[in-house]
């Protein structure tokens, strides 16, 4: 029986969430015999519930409470009620994402400094450099298992769909490729077996082999007696005193009763989409705006990164399910160079769908009806697919908002989620599109499409990091401005996106906030 704390014990950290912030940041806390309480909104799963199956994976582990997709993009029309692709689940996200585990470069967290003011963006420098989060990038590394030098893990072996790729990007004269670095095992690491290359990346690791909080970080904090988890737990409100200071977590329970947690420090965790719909719904006669929103920006400067996805049919078969989802990575196009017409790079990272997927995913508009359709599923086993993922400036209008009149099931307003492109994003986007369209054509592609916009796990912004109260939400701690009690443990503290995937930053970030919340707290200031 694990360890369990009384909902008045005031001297426990609640930690909403336990993704890779959250699940991170618990065990982080836990090693150092500091107590929490975890709520997840969604259930707990075993190894043994993941299956190699796309849609029966999707049912189980997607976020699907209602949300409604706001916004002059495509994906309004074709989903509606899905803005983002994330897992409601003890893990999170980290049961599905891909294993991608890509630094931020030093630029990018000084991009205001670097190109200036630029019209229609919120754009703001971080209040950390890449100097200071190296030493913690490295934990990370370490943490999750990165293939790489952190580890000494050997990259992963090229698959057929990354050699298609490559071969054609080193004929178009790139010359940054490699497979990895990913926290997928490519050996036995951390009490994990090596990667099987089943090709279910994205549905869950049902060996084990991917870095998820589902299987390390969760079960190893519970496990130091410090740390309690409650699944089928949805954080509602977040309770301060007269003096602002967050005090308890109201939450709705498995069978639909609410609780109440007392909490020493609140750590929200909850994805950029649920964190700052939280801090929004907190609101009282104190924060008639919402916690921490002082400065307005609660909610504001959502990106999703600058993303398409590109694919060609082959003259012979490629098999691209074959090996991970996202086999391999080319990153000439990441560095800054405002000669190409627009600020910010992207990387060129080749991926998988499967038939279910890809099927859906290729023709949402219309059901998938077509003479083209069809030709192109006949022509399956052909195919090579790249996703572009690129700098996405942070836009002050695009955010989460809550509905007027429309409630969930708890009777609190359900978020609207706005993302629309800043003309940058639309110019880097067809770059990439371009440049991708050239790579496959360098190695006779027979056609090249792109596929239609597709919700993305890539979700951050909305609770930004700033070093002026007055522009953001958190400072380089990820505390909240307002409330020296109140954290943000998530990508929603990102201030810009960069051109890589997230979930590297975010745990590199809560390792050192539990540095720092442990810190505070030997001093008593917590």
């Amino acid at each position: 029986m694990s360890t369990r704390f009384t909902h008045d014990d005031d001297g426990v950290v609640v930690i909403i969430g336990s993704g890779a912030g959250g699940g991170t940041l618990a065990h982080a806390l836990a090693r150092k015999g500091i107590k929490s309480v975890v709520l997840e909104a969604g259930k707990r799963h075993a190894l043994d519930d993941i299956e190699n199956d796309e849609w029966a994976m999707f049912e189980k582990l997607s976020w699907l409470d209602e949300r409604i997709t706001a916004g002059p993009r495509q994906l309004t029309e074709t989903f509606p009620n899905l803005p983002a692709w994330i897992v409601k689940g003890v893990g999170g996200s980290t049961i599905h994402w891909a294993g991608v585990s890509l630094r931020f470069q030093p630029h990018e967290f000084r991009l205001h400094s670097e190109v200036g003011d630029i019209a229609g963006a919120n754009l703001l420098d971080w209040p950390i450099s890449y100097e200071e989060l190296e030493p913690y990038y490295v934990k990370a590394e370490r943490h999750m298992g990165v293939t790489g030098e952190s580890t000494g893990m050997p990259l992963h072996d090229w698959n057929n769909n990354f050699k298609v790729l490559a071969e054609g990007a080193r004929r178009v004269g790139y010359e940054k490729l490699r497979a990895g670095p990913m926290a997928i095992n490519t050996r036995s690491y951390d009490d994990r077996p090596p990667c099987l290359h089943a090709g279910f990346c994205m549905q869950g690791c049902r060996f084990g082999a991917k870095w998820s909080t589902m299987y390390t970080d969760i079960p190893r904090a519970e496990a130091t007696g410090h740390c309690e988890v409650r699944p089928h737990a949805m954080a509602l409100t977040i309770e301060h005193d007269a003096d602002g200071r967050v005090t308890a977590v109201v939450y709705a329970d498995g069978d639909g009763n609410l609780q109440r947690q007392r909490a020493r420090a609140v750590c929200v965790a909850g994805n950029s989409i649920e964190s700052p719909r939280l801090l929004l719904n907190s609101h009282s006669s104190l924060f008639p705006e919402g916690l921490a929103n002082s400065s307005g920006q609660v909610g504001r400067n959502y990106m999703t990164h600058a993303t398409a996805c590109v694919f060609a049919e082959m003259p012979k078969p490629v098999n691209m399910h074959r090996g991970t989802t996202f086999a391999g990575i080319i990153s000439d196009e990441a560095r800054l160079d405002r000669s190409r017409g627009f600020v910010g790079g992207y990387t060129l990272e080749v991926m998988s769908l499967g038939i279910p997927f890809f099927a859906k995913f290729m023709d949402p508009a219309n059901g998938g009806w077509g003479r083209d359709y069809a030709g192109i599923l006949e022509k399956y086993d052909h195919l090579s697919g790249v996703w572009i993922c690129g700098e996405d400036l942070p836009v002050e209008r695009n955010g989460i908002t809550l509905h007027d009149s429309r409630k969930d099931r708890y009777g609190l307003p359900v978020p609207i989620v706005y993302k629309g492109d800043h003309p940058n994003d639309e110019r880097l986007r067809r770059h990439g599109q371009q440049q991708a369209a050239k790579c496959y054509e360098a190695v006779g592609a027979v056609r090249v499409f792109d596929v239609p916009d597709f919700p993305t796990s890539h979700n951050v912004g909305t609770n930004r990091m700033s070093a002026r109260p007055a522009d953001g939400v958190v400072n380089q701690w990820g505390q909240t401005h307002d409330i020296d009690n109140l954290f943000v443990s998530d990508g929603s503290q990102f201030t810009t996106s960069g051109a890589e995937n997230p979930t590297l930053t975010i745990v590199a970030l809560a390792l050192r906030q539990a540095d720092h919340i442990a810190e505070r707290m030997s001093r008593g200031e917590l």
